[in-house]
């Protein structure tokens, strides 16, 4: 995790400010943001979209990997492998895991349930 912290912390983003346009019938001319989740992933979805990017790694034979399968005791990776793989989760699904939530996932269960319960993958 260390690598990749290191690699993040050095990586620069622009940000843009966002100008809202206020609703005239909001009183003291206070903008309302609204975001609509409906689009969330079913189970199912997230189970097939992970068992595909641990199948897709090179160090994996496929016909092994299962929704229920350990990285390290069922596959035989090693700690970088399972950060590369967090690694390749985040960028299927969109979003950014915390280092210490990053740690915690070595097995494919365990990957599912976090990307299912995030609000914001996609």
């Amino acid at each position: 995790m260390a690598l990749r912290a290191a690699v993040l912390h050095h990586i620069r983003v622009p940000v843009q400010t966002l100008r809202l346009k206020t609703n005239p019938c909001a009183p003291s001319g206070s903008a309302r943001l609204m975001s609509s989740h409906d689009d969330h992933l079913t189970k199912e979805e997230v189970v097939d979209r992970v068992v595909s990017v641990v199948k897709s790694f090179p160090k994996v034979d496929p016909s092994r990997v299962t929704p229920e399968v350990h990285f390290q005791k069922d596959l035989g990776l090693d700690s970088l492998d399972n950060v590369e793989i967090v690694m390749a989760l985040e960028e299927e699904f969109k979003l950014e895991i915390p280092d210490k939530e990053a740690d915690k996932i070595d097995s494919c269960n365990l990957a599912i349930e976090y990307i299912h319960n995030h609000p914001l993958a996609s």
